[in-house]
C-alpha cells in the first residue's frame, strides 16, 4: 500500500532525481535531491500554468475570431440595408420625378387647351350666341345662355340695334322734340 502511494506520487520524480544524483556525484547528496524535487515541483508548476495560459489564449483566440466573424456580418448587414435604403430613396426619388412630369404635362396640356379655346374664339368673333359650355367643350360647364350687357346710357345692346334698324327703315317717321 505505501510502495503504490511512493510510485504514483514520487515514482517518476524520485527516479529522475536519483538518476541525477548519480551522474553529478555531489558532495551532499541529500541536499542535492531535495533541491532538484522543488526545482522539478517549480517547473511542473510552470509548465501546469504555462498549458493553462495557453488553453486560455486559445479561447480568447476562438472568441476573438467568433467576435471579428460577427462584426463581418454585422458590417454586411449594415451595407445591404444601406444598399436597400439607397434603393428605395432612389426609387421614391423616380416616383417624385414621374409625378412632377406628369403634373407638368397635365398643365400644359390644360395651357394647351385654354390657348386651343382662345384661339377658337378669336376665330368666331361674329358666334354670340353660343353658351359657356359649348365655348368650353368641357363636361359639367354650366349651360348658360347669352347676357346681355347694358351700355352707360341704360339700353341694351338689342334696344340700340332694334331702334337703329327701325330708323332706316322709316326715317321720315320720327320726330325729335327739343
Amino acid at each position: 500500500m505505501e510502495s503504490e502511494y511512493l510510485k504514483r506520487c514520487l515514482g517518476i520524480c524520485l527516479a529522475k532525481g536519483l538518476a541525477e544524483v548519480v551522474e553529478h556525484r555531489p558532495i551532499d547528496p541529500i541536499e542535492y535531491l531535495a533541491y532538484w524535487i522543488y526545482k522539478y515541483r517549480r517547473n511542473l508548476d510552470e509548465e501546469q500554468q504555462r498549458k493553462q495560459e495557453r488553453a486560455e489564449l486559445e479561447q480568447e483566440r476562438e472568441e476573438a475570431l467568433k467576435e471579428l466573424e460577427m462584426l463581418e456580418k454585422m458590417k454586411e448587414e449594415e451595407l445591404m440595408i444601406q444598399q436597400k435604403l439607397a434603393e428605395e430613396q432612389q426609387a421614391q426619388l423616380e416616383r417624385e420625378h414621374e409625378e412632377a412630369q406628369l403634373e407638368l404635362e397635365r398643365v400644359e396640356k390644360e395651357k394647351a387647351e385654354e390657348l386651343s379655346l382662345q384661339q377658337k374664339a378669336e376665330e368666331e368673333p361674329g358666334d354670340k350666341s353660343r353658351t359657356l359650355a359649348e365655348l368650353t367643350d368641357k363636361y359639367g360647364a354650366p349651360n348658360l345662355t347669352r347676357v346681355e350687357e347694358i351700355d352707360e346710357s341704360g339700353q341694351s345692346d338689342a334696344a340700340l340695334n332694334f331702334t337703329a334698324e327701325s330708323e332706316e327703315e322709316n326715317p321720315t317717321d320720327m320726330k325729335v322734340d327739343f
